[in-house]
């Protein structure tokens, strides 16, 4: 695979950066070419950075998980940027996880009909997904990310360097998206996986910005193809939430708490990849492929809300679904994902009783 450190998109109008240690540099190169710069932080990052000797910086810190993706946290962001007087001519970074990121981008997307902003994430699977491709936005009471916008970041930093601040939990959830990009697109990099999972997740260098690399270019690859999520076809960037449906109504029936996205996620990967099979699309031994790899690298593959009637109910709210029908983003081989349309919530209940 070909290590490449710069991904410049002119269809989406942006471009991705993989550095080392690059961060407070790329923020003050920023400021010396705008008149302010409102740095919105995670306050688990902060420490982290050396900005606070740059005088048209302004940082705002905010502590971050998926509880602030609501309302009250847009309102409380975009209003203490209109206080401190930010202009159409001012540029906004978030700097943070896929949470901060989402709120971030809604926000710069909406504040003043839209500002510039650029992306650092600082958790793996931001850097390897919800940092690529647009898509932001806050949760409902009713499921998540019903609210947002598809905005594109002018750039987006992934500075390999902050990934040492992670625990190990946060590496595997972030691990997680990155097999899932093997899973719906390429078979030989889910074998690359296979063989590079363990030094990857001890962070690697060399073997962490190979698979950044490609799994942003498989993302890219869909979002080219489907920036706004319209196609019900192998091309749909919808077949990017291989795992999501399931994955999110975890999420949402735990009220963000039991699991991280990425633990989630991983879940609702090994269930829909069970879907597939009892659909008679992924074979019982690609499927028994997947799991044996799923837990060697010890990322979770059960919960017993699966079973539970509740979870239809959850699933059924996915943004994917149309006429009570859910949708689902499903694999047939190993590297191959296809758009599965109108499976009946009953028999979803069904093949979840008996997985």
């Amino acid at each position: 695979m070909q290590n490449k450190s710069f991904i410049k998109d002119k269809k989406l109008n942006t471009s991705i950066l993989i550095k080392n240690n690059y961060a407070s540099h790329f923020i003050k190169n920023i400021s010396k070419k705008k008149e302010k710069v409102f740095c919105v932080v995670d306050s688990k990052v902060k420490k982290y950075l050396n900005l606070n000797k740059e005088k048209n910086i302004k940082i705002i810190s905010i502590q971050c998980g998926e509880k602030v993706k609501t309302l009250a946290s847009y309102k409380y962001l975009a209003e203490k940027l209109i206080k401190n007087n930010i202009n159409r001519k001012s540029t906004i970074i978030a700097i943070g996880g896929g949470t901060l990121g989402d709120l971030v981008g809604f926000v710069a997307s909406t504040v003043l009909r839209g500002l510039e902003f650029y992306l650092i994430p600082s958790t793996l699977l931001s850097q390897v997904d919800s940092s690529i491709g647009g898509k932001n936005g806050i949760n409902t009471i009713y499921g998540k990310n019903l609210l947002g916008t598809f905005y594109q970041p002018k750039k987006v930093l992934i500075d390999i360097s902050i990934l040492k601040s992670l625990p190990q939990k946060e590496i595997r959830a972030g691990y997680a998206e990155i097999i899932k990009h093997a899973l719906i697109n390429d078979y030989s990099f889910f074998c690359w996986l296979e063989k590079n999972s363990n030094k990857l997740i001890d962070l690697n260098k060399s073997i962490l910005e190979k698979a950044i690399y490609k799994s942003i270019m498989i993302k890219i690859f869909y979002v080219r193809k489907d920036e706004k999520e319209i196609l019900m076809s192998k091309n749909s960037r919808a077949m990017l939430n291989f795992g999501h449906t399931i994955g999110h109504a975890i999420e949402s029936h735990y009220n963000y708490k039991k699991f991280n996205h990425g633990e989630a996620i991983s879940i609702g990967m090994i269930t829909e990849a069970k879907i597939s099979n009892n659909l008679g699309l992924l074979s019982s031994k690609e499927l028994e492929r997947i799991i044996i790899h799923f837990k060697n690298c010890r990322l979770k593959i059960y919960d017993k809300i699966l079973k539970d009637k509740l979870l239809i109910k959850k699933i059924t709210k996915d943004k994917k679904n149309f006429f009570n029908n859910i949708n689902f983003s499903l694999i047939d081989k190993i590297g191959s994902s296809i758009f599965y349309k109108k499976l009946d919530k009953n028999k979803v209940y069904k093949i979840l009783q008996n997985i």
